[in-house]
């Protein structure tokens, strides 16, 4: 919510009208923090996929892609507003490390539910909330 606060005081301020990646930033966070967090809540509550290394590594991987990119597209959106057309190099170059972080986390979560799809498969085991079948004979 803050940096919706933010991008719109900020730009007021400033009296800019143009394209800002601060503009996006609310959205992303929303996305990428909020909803992904609650689609990974779902999945554990079904698959108990928490507990474990590679989740915990998908969790600060992700995490940490999350704070990196949207630290870079603050960075870039405010240097835009405050007029500053030549964005450093490193900027674009940090960013693309929060990405690879965000895909590394996302890499190793895909991993943990192949792993716990496989344990549950040999276990013979339906997942949590998924009613078992009864045998059926005639």
């Amino acid at each position: 919510m803050l940096s919706g606060l933010f991008y719109r005081e900020f730009t007021k301020v400033k009296d800019f009208t143009g394209d800002t990646q601060l503009s996006v930033l609310h959205t992303h966070l929303l996305a990428l923090g909020m909803l992904v967090f609650l689609i990974v809540l779902g999945l554990d509550k079904v698959f108990q996929l928490s507990g474990s290394k590679l989740f915990t590594c998908f969790f600060w991987f992700y995490n940490a892609g999350i704070v990196v990119s949207v630290g870079m597209m603050g960075v870039h959106g405010t240097m835009t507003v405050l007029g500053h057309d030549d964005v450093p190099e490193v900027v674009p170059l940090v960013a693309g490390l929060g990405h690879i972080l965000l895909t590394v986390g996302l890499v190793l979560l895909f991993i943990r539910i192949d792993r716990r799809l496989k344990e549950l498969k040999a276990a013979k085991q339906p997942p949590a909330g998924e009613p078992e079948r009864a045998a059926t004979s005639v």
